[in-house]
């Protein structure tokens, strides 16, 4: 009954997300890439993270880091709004725009060998060859195939897959929230649920936090929809997004959190495949598909971004194909020289500098606008990312 739950919610999403009236809505394409985004590589690595360390708490944690989530991707609606409204931009904003985009081309690299990383432990995590070096020489490989087509044809022929992955991972995103769902309502009526403890307090639970900012970003990318969408558009699909993501994380968190024994499995990378074992085996099988489409397409999407922002800010004195090849060269380096868990706060500092400087940007234009409640809110959102920026820690 319960495998038959799930494959039915899987079917009936992936049918709704296919239906032609809801794929070819303009505010829903316009919605699809920041949640694809936003539910990408952190929902697979959220549950075994957060249950480890916060216990019961896990879905305060994840309440705060989606409000924080919320806030920054206010402050960049905000820019979107301004930029709109305005003829001219004061040229500290214009400073700040211009660092900001090369701290996102930077945090671009480093989430592409996030993603990567993911795929290869993914990859390898039901075969006979599982392992770190499988996984990472896995990883490696498709760094170079994704170079290597960048470099030979571009991106337009994986590109086409992006929006097939996402349909298919929100579709496999349903099913689990189902079979999760089922699990709880049965322990719940049956041998009863788990409060694990917390074990980790203090400041060290809250720097720990800040190092999972990465799991929840991915709404900045309406900023930069402009010639496809309007800035109305953008505003309301990034709030959309992020309103669904919130949604589907604390579901998913809220029943995660107590069904499983303290440490009932070693926390790393895939750690959730053995866990959703114990739930349902079909949960596996569908989770290994879903984290290849997740982390394939989003490494796609940043490596052809990256390469695209830094021809821009470098007026074309390097193409694309010089910064593919930089960007991969710095993803191999941080794969063997890296665990996964330190990439993943990397990203999150550079993300959150990223974030600090937009809070920053609509700080400026909040004061030349008179806005003085504005300018301060935006202001302390601005130390809290530097905050971030410095003080994330990895799980351990």
């Amino acid at each position: 009954m319960e495998t038959a739950l799930i494959l039915l919610a899987v079917l009936l999403a992936g049918a709704l997300l296919a239906w032609p009236k809801v794929f070819r809505n303009p505010l829903w394409r316009a919605t699809v890439t920041p949640l694809a985004s936003i539910i990408g590589s952190g929902f697979l690595i959220l549950g075994p993270v957060l249950n480890a360390e916060y216990g019961a708490w896990a879905p305060a944690v994840m309440a705060a880091l989606c409000a924080l989530a919320w806030a920054f991707g206010a402050a960049i609606r905000a820019n979107i709004a301004s930029i709109e409204a305005a003829a001219a931009r004061p040229r500290a904003a214009l400073a700040l725009e211009r660092t900001s985009q090369w701290v996102l081309a930077f945090a671009y690299a480093i989430a592409v060998a996030y993603y990567l990383n993911l795929f290869g432990a993914f990859a390898v995590e039901l075969t006979p060859w599982n392992g770190e070096l499988t996984a990472r020489l896995v990883t490696s490989g498709v760094f170079l195939v994704i170079l290597a087509t960048g470099w030979l044809k571009g991106f337009s022929a994986l590109e086409r897959m992006e929006q097939v992955a996402v349909g298919l991972k929100l579709a496999i995103i349903a099913g689990l929230l189902t079979g999760l769902a089922w699990a709880f309502a049965a322990d719940a009526t049956g041998e009863g649920l788990y409060l694990n403890p917390v074990t980790i307090r203090g400041p060290e639970a809250l720097f720990l936090a800040f190092g999972l900012l990465v799991t929840v970003q991915g709404f900045e990318t309406s900023r930069y929809l402009g010639e496809e969408y309007s800035a109305r558009q953008r505003i309301r699909s990034m709030r959309l997004a992020q309103a669904l993501s919130t949604l589907i994380y604390l579901v998913y968190i809220g029943l995660f959190s107590y069904l499983f024994a303290p440490h009932v499995a070693q926390v790393d990378e895939a750690a959730i495949i053995g866990m959703m074992r114990q739930v349902a085996l079909i949960l596996p099988p569908l989770l290994v598909v879903a984290a290849l489409a997740a982390q394939f397409s989003a490494a796609v999407a940043d490596t052809s971004g990256a390469g695209g922002l830094v021809e821009e800010l470098t007026g074309g004195r390097i193409g694309p194909r010089a910064a593919y090849a930089v960007l991969v060269a710095a993803g191999l380096v941080l794969t063997w020289w890296l665990d996964v868990f330190v990439i993943i706060t990397w990203a999150s500092r550079a993300f959150a500098l990223y974030y600090a400087l937009q809070a920053a940007i609509a700080a400026v234009e909040a004061r030349r606008a008179g806005q003085r409640g504005w300018m301060m809110a935006w202001g302390a959102l601005c130390l809290l990312g530097l905050a971030i920026t410095a003080l994330g820690t990895p799980v351990e």
